[in-house]
């Protein structure tokens, strides 16, 4: 029997996108109780919900990668997030090598350290900010942009970007028809993406001519036969999926991390005082609010049981690890952030061979940008007349984070 055939399971008939976007936690814990893998209607697929689940159909012989319809409305073909084999093999060779650790090692910190400085000169000294507009997507836009070739493209500009993208590739809600519900939906990810293609084309005209160092020109002739570079169609679903996931992630990251340490200040001002617990207080911010919450999926690639569901082949399942990083068979109470939680393996930056390929330069860029900022205001506080609002199904952050202090 599968979970649509099931009558208890009919709750998941009135599961909005709306609910989804501004609060997914109850209908997810109520998903791992009842349904660790079951159809939501309202996303038209089959949704897995816990850490157990999550990872076996992420690791799964019997499963290959799929990109969402939404995401696949919006990066197009061949977005490394969605393809498999020799595609994926090509694509992974060709991002990989400059996020290799001992590659990011040799200039991460003269690539982050300046840009957060600059940021944070622009508000030290007037005793309040807006963090997440200021400071936590800018520094990791300006990172990210950086490093891809990038440089003059505004960070407002970038950060646009990544949330057009964002609303466009979240925009899954379909009808009873399968069809999606609301197809102006994206409008903005069409317009980005216009305005990537005129801004970046001729950067590839040049850097076809005159390669450098800069990512997105290795992209382009890393592992090809001389005098041939990967055409730009191929390279371009990639470029979005780095514009979006990769922008996204640690900004939303370490202001994440910063809202669960404002919710216990003794453990703030542990990590104030002891710089060395950085790493690990992202590392929970990252499981107690993962960046990238439900923006992956697989399909069967045969007939295939999981957790009592059976799955006919060319069944897609999307993989929720912000849900997996709250299942309570493998965290205590895990919707409190806790410094001190059991180091454990989370799934913030997924599993299987489709997992992130910049979990070391995405978790430098945050140690960086809180080492930069907690040393230029230690005595840094969450100010409590404005509230923190965290939003998306997709990828998930605040929205906001307003802190004062005294100068």
């Amino acid at each position: 029997m599968t979970t649509t055939e099931r009558p208890d399971l009919a709750w998941l008939d009135d599961v909005t996108m709306t609910e989804l976007e501004r609060n997914p936690y109850p209908v997810y814990e109520r998903l791992r109780a009842e349904a660790p893998l079951a159809y939501v209607p309202v996303l038209g697929s089959y949704v897995a919900s816990t850490a157990e689940v999550c990872r076996e159909v992420a690791t799964s012989p019997d499963f290959e990668a799929v990109i969402t319809p939404a995401g696949g409305r919006t990066f197009g073909h061949p977005a490394i997030i969605g393809v498999n084999g020799e595609i994926h093999d090509d694509l992974r060779s060709m991002v990989e090598p400059a996020l290799q650790p001992v590659e990011v090692d040799r200039w991460i910190d003269d690539l982050v350290r300046p840009i957060a400085r600059r940021y944070l000169e622009r508000f030290e000294n007037d005793g309040h900010a807006e963090l997440v507009s200021q400071y936590c997507e800018p520094v990791s836009v300006r990172s990210l942009g950086d490093l891809l070739g990038l440089h003059d493209v505004d960070s407002d500009k970038l950060r646009e970007w990544f949330a057009k993208l964002n609303r466009s590739f979240t925009n899954a809600a379909v009808d009873e028809n399968g069809e999606f519900a609301n197809p102006e939906g994206f409008r903005e990810g069409d317009e980005a993406k216009a305005e990537i293609r005129a801004i970046v084309d001729p950067l590839i005209d040049r850097w076809i001519e005159h390669p450098d160092d800069s990512a997105i020109s290795h992209w382009l002739h890393d592992g090809m036969p001389p005098g041939q570079t990967r055409d730009r169609e191929y390279i371009y679903p990639t470029i979005y999926v780095y514009l979006l996931g990769a922008m996204q992630e640690p900004g939303h990251g370490m202001a994440s991390t910063l809202v669960g340490l404002f919710s216990r200040p003794e453990q703030l001002e542990e990590v104030i005082d002891d710089p060395t617990l950085i790493p690990r207080a992202i590392s929970e911010g990252l499981r107690w609010t993962s960046p990238i919450w439900s923006a992956t999926a697989r399909i069967s690639t045969k007939p295939v049981t999981i957790a009592g569901v059976d799955l006919p082949e060319g069944t897609p399942v999307m993989l929720s690890y912000g849900s997996a990083n709250h299942d309570t068979g493998q965290y205590e109470a895990p919707s409190t952030y806790d410094l001190h939680r059991p180091p454990l393996p989370h799934l913030a930056f997924g599993a299987g061979n489709h997992a992130c390929a910049g979990i070391y330069f995405a978790n430098h860029v945050m140690r960086i940008a809180l080492e930069e900022l907690f040393e230029a205001i230690p005595n840094l506080e969450r100010d409590t007349r404005e509230g923190v609002e965290f939003w998306g199904w997709g990828f998930r952050g605040p929205t906001s984070l307003h802190v004062t202090w005294e100068v």
